[in-house]
């Protein structure tokens, strides 16, 4: 069963001492760091955590350090964190194992890392494990809770915002891989769109392979800007700066995120996901020291008080613009609206 929480208010992102080093060799990654004041004291808990792309990618990534480091600098002391970023899906497994070999709770992000976490956490019963990320719909096991950042309901807005903003009434969506939850996003997308505008041209989803590739995002995008659209939403890591690229050279714009930037830093986007990852590698945590870790499933969302999911406009727009979009927020909190 699934379950609702909420949170405090969240601490402001603060930088954190490395201290030591935990060699994560022939992983395809960077050195991980550990990161807290004390790293081999008794009764220190350990928390490894796999971050597959880069952790200044401006999206999923970075979103998800900040929580990192927010919940390193919290429980200084009590916790010692370990972190390996940039790991080739191929070593995916090898980077987790070194992690639960030598640490409490086990944290991966991002749907792609599904299948490994699940395996490994199978070899390591006694060892917690938590995914960010994943199936929607995957159903946690002894030991590996699932937490669901709602990418579906991010979708959702961002493609009836898509829709709404887009004068060409054509839109288009590019993810970074074809994984389970990524394509239902595509979905989500394309039902907000029509949601708001049931007339409006929804290309066919662009899968580009890859997260962090903007090379090949960009020709994801430009194919969609090339086919009539002029607004595109999308799911990528470092992927989303080629689709910038494609925006600008087309005059076409994006929707952002998941971290909110103030709009106006780059024209391209038309309005900004605000999607707080870090904050479930922070809970994972707090439950962890509290003692109270359980292998659930958690769907944070718009229904939090704090942080919550939500889309901010960028550019000044028909004011009933703003107007369907709140409904639509409205509807999807009332529960009137479901994503999956």
């Amino acid at each position: 069963m699934a379950h609702i929480h909420t949170r405090r208010a969240l601490a402001p992102v603060a930088l954190i001492t490395t201290v030591g080093l935990l060699a994560l060799t022939g992983c395809g990654g960077n050195s991980t760091a550990q990161d807290g004041s004390s790293g081999s004291g008794k009764g220190t808990l350990k928390v490894g955590v796999l971050f597959p792309g880069s952790l200044s990618d401006g999206g999923f990534m970075e979103s998800a350090y900040r929580g990192y480091e927010r919940a390193a600098k919290e429980h200084q002391g009590k916790v010692a964190f370990s972190k390996v970023e940039q790991v080739q899906a191929a070593d995916y497994e090898q980077a987790l194992v070194r992690f639960a070999t030598t640490s409490d709770l086990v944290i991966s992000l991002g749907g792609q890392t599904d299948a490994a976490v699940r395996k490994v956490a199978a070899r390591f019963p006694k060892v917690k494990f938590a995914e960010i990320g994943g199936p929607a719909d995957g159903k946690p096991t002894a030991n590996l809770s699932l937490y669901d950042p709602q990418q579906a309901e991010a979708a959702y807005l961002s493609g009836a915002a898509a829709a709404l903003l887009s004068k060409k009434k054509t839109v288009g969506f590019v993810g970074g891989a074809e994984l389970p939850a990524i394509v239902n996003a595509a979905k989500e997308f394309e039902r907000g769109a029509r949601s708001v505008e049931p007339k409006v041209k929804v290309l066919t989803p662009q899968y580009v392979g890859d997260f962090n590739d903007a090379a090949k995002a960009k020709q994801s995008a430009l194919a969609d800007y090339s086919a009539g659209a002029d607004t595109l939403g999308q799911i990528l890591n470092l992927g989303q700066k080629g689709v910038v690229q494609a925006a600008s050279g087309r005059g076409g714009t994006l929707i952002g995120g998941p971290i909110p930037a103030k709009c106006g830093t780059e024209k391209a986007y038309a309005a900004y996901v605000e999607t707080d990852i870090g904050a479930e590698i922070e809970y994972s945590t707090d439950q962890l020291v509290k003692g109270s870790w359980k292998a659930e499933a958690v769907h944070f969302g718009l229904t939090f008080d704090e942080p919550h999911n939500d889309l901010h406009l960028c550019a000044d727009t028909d004011p009933s613009v703003a107007k369907k979009l709140d409904e639509v927020k409205a509807d999807i909190a009332s529960g009137k609206v479901t994503t999956r």
